[in-house]
């Protein structure tokens, strides 16, 4: 059961992120208690998690402000989950996707050279359940091979950068699933699928995989369409 400090900041993040409390608007403690009817202690923790994030900031006597969305940190997991939410998911998507598209090819080119042997053999693994779950049309059990797949490969390139952008890959699959936008069944001569990839990977063929993971996340942005 989710805290009352995690149920409150998901009822003021989002509203923020909607802009139905806009830049500039000032908030305090108080007001977050009397609307959702918690204790000062638990809205000051929702604040010092805003603040955290980006979105506000908190200063003595003049209260909590809303920031310019220039401030907020884009990478956060709250914020991506909370602009995905909204009305202009589909846009975040693309902006998501398209990041992935200039960072996923070179994790794996990079993945196939520095992975370790335990990391290869993880990889192919993975991508072997994925096309059994894919062809059966489990896609909750294929969504959550697939983030742990990629999270793998970002690891696997031994660079901390990419790696640390688990995160951010993970709210555009989950993003994908969750808002019906991921097809029923695996394509039918579509690009190049996972195990591809982790062959690929495997056997330290690093323009492979390169070539295999720019095809897979290249259909992504396409099966999106255009940013509303």
């Amino acid at each position: 059961m989710p805290t009352a400090h995690a149920t409150v900041l998901g009822e003021v993040g989002p509203r923020i992120v909607r802009g139905d409390l806009v830049e500039g608007a000032v908030i305090t403690p108080d007001w977050i208690g009397e609307t959702y009817g918690v204790s000062r202690t638990v809205a000051r923790e929702v604040v010092q998690v805003l603040v955290s994030m980006g979105p506000v900031e908190s200063r003595r006597r003049t209260g909590i402000r809303i920031l310019p969305r220039a401030q907020w940190d884009d990478y956060d997991p709250a914020i991506i989950r909370w602009r995905l939410d909204g009305v202009h998911r589909l846009r975040h998507l693309h902006e998501l996707a398209e990041l992935r598209a200039a960072i996923e090819p070179a994790s794996a080119a990079l993945a196939a050279t520095h992975a370790d042997a335990e990391q290869r053999a993880e990889i192919v693994r993975i991508a072997e359940q994925m096309e059994v779950s894919g062809a059966a049309g489990d896609l909750q059990t294929f969504l959550e091979q697939d983030i742990e797949f990629h999270r793998l490969l970002l690891r696997a390139s031994g660079n901390v950068m990419f790696s640390g952008l688990g995160d951010v890959v993970e709210g555009v699959l989950r993003g994908r699933t969750e808002h019906d936008l991921m097809p029923k069944q695996p394509k039918r001569g579509g690009p190049p699928a996972p195990p591809v990839v982790a062959e690929a990977v495997a056997g330290g063929e690093a323009d492979v995989a390169r070539y295999a993971m720019t095809a897979i996340v290249a259909e992504v942005v396409s099966d999106l369409g255009h940013p509303r």
